[in-house]
């Protein structure tokens, strides 16, 4: 199988921001809230949709 391009640098993307930071998860974290924080970007925060189980469907009818 032939490597995806994208995900190859979605991986490098992300192993130089966890080298960047010693691979501490919390200060990579603190950083990515910070850096939205002091964006120009709109974030749209929603409220999270409902879980929906099997024992709450309805019964399909035949």
């Amino acid at each position: 199988m032939q490597p995806d391009p994208l995900l190859s640098e979605i991986r490098e993307t992300r192993d130089r921001l966890a080298a960047k930071f010693n691979y501490d998860a919390a200060a990579i974290a603190r950083d990515a809230r910070e850096r939205d924080a002091a964006g120009d970007r709109l974030v749209v925060r929603r409220e999270p949709r409902p879980v929906v189980t099997l024992a709450s469907r309805p019964a399909k009818t035949a």
